[in-house]
């Protein structure tokens, strides 16, 4: 296997020295680049676009040619894997994502089963090679699912944007039902995340956007419980280089330690935590990911580059930090303020890393 010529990103999750904090952002490919928007109007709709391999590698690498950044992320969308289960994911404008079938009876819930990723996933996989294959080595390329209780919100409330009326009424008053989606869920996600890595992701991301919005326990129980046996069963080699992964529960603050207890090589943190807090409690157990608000990104180059430094200066030194936004990129940030960002980290990090350490 050829050498990376830029393994930044995957050393510093991995706590490996680097000469620099490496930088990716959450949605870096999307609606705030003026040629995203371009490619999407030819493909026709956010579907056609995900579902064209020759498309989602056009505009995977589309924000690499405008920023240095240290990593490339799958084009793609948390929702592949329902839509595989034929439950009719469509995109309704204004609306999001939205299933012609949500689940809502027992049935219906005992007849789901695994996609085989290599049939009804194929899509994805053959992007994935065409990415590797278009990136030549130049930085990693992250694959990514959503976790199975992200997943289930969204299959069986039938939409986003809602307030889990539906899944949260099954977890309580029918929790063996849930228990059932997410048991098919993270099944599902391991061979889709497996077959990634076999296809050519060098890393891999699980997005818990809605783990956030359960209690303590059930957090424990119903979303972190199925992540575990994901990392748990995920391929941690390939050509002969470690596969790292990152854990990424959007609200998840309160249960940093549970998450770097379960065998990922990072743990993704939003905005609303102090990364040097974060990492005083997770000690070297694993690398962090993050956390800079998106919202910085709407002033000025200075108060970024100042918003950028503090996030670092809290980090403090050493290796293990990958820099990120604290959720995706807003789709009305200037393009150049995204290369502001991207500027002040990898100039201000230095000073934070000697690769004697």
């Amino acid at each position: 296997m050829t050498k990376l010529k830029n393994d930044t990103l995957l050393c510093a999750l991995l706590k490996q020295p680097v000469e620099y904090t490496p930088v990716w952002l959450m949605r870096q490919a999307g609606r705030y680049l003026a040629e995203y928007n371009a490619t999407r109007a030819r493909a026709g709709d956010f579907l056609s676009l995900c579902k064209n391999p020759a498309f989602a590698t056009e505009v995977t690498l589309q924000p690499l040619a405008r920023f240095p950044l240290d990593a490339a992320i799958l084009f793609s969308d948390i929702l592949t894997i329902p839509d595989a289960m034929g439950l009719g994911l469509y995109f309704s404008q204004g609306e999001g994502p939205m299933f012609e079938r949500p689940l809502r009876e027992e049935k219906e819930i005992h007849a789901l089963t695994i996609p085989d990723p290599d049939t009804k996933l194929r899509y994805v996989m053959d992007a994935v090679s065409e990415i590797r294959k278009a990136l030549d080595n130049r930085v990693p390329l992250i694959g990514f699912s959503g976790s199975p209780f992200t997943l289930a919100c969204y299959m069986v409330e039938g939409r986003g944007g809602t307030e889990f009326r539906e899944i949260k009424t099954m977890l309580y008053q029918r929790p063996e039902l849930l228990h059932h989606i997410l048991e098919v869920n993270a099944k599902a996600v391991m061979a889709y995340l497996n077959a990634q890595i076999e296809s050519g992701a060098q890393t891999v991301m699980i997005f818990d956007t809605w783990g956030g919005t359960l209690s303590d326990a059930a957090y424990k129980e119903f979303s972190l419980h199925y992540i575990q046996q994901i990392i748990a069963g995920l391929k941690r080699e390939q050509d002969g280089m470690q596969v790292p992964s990152i854990v990424f529960t959007k609200g998840g603050g309160l249960w940093l330690e549970a998450i770097a207890n379960i065998g990922c090589d990072a743990v993704g943190l939003d905005w609303t935590i102090d990364i040097g807090e974060a990492r005083r409690r997770v000690g070297d157990k694993v690398a962090l990911q993050g956390n800079l608000d998106p919202s910085v990104l709407f002033a000025s180059p200075e108060v970024i580059a100042s918003e950028v430094e503090k996030v670092l200066a809290s980090y403090g030194n050493g290796s293990g930090h990958v820099f990120n936004l604290g959720h995706g990129i807003s789709q009305f940030t200037p393009p150049e303020n995204a290369a502001a960002l991207v500027e002040a980290v990898h100039s201000l990090s230095r000073k934070f890393h000697s690769m004697k350490t």
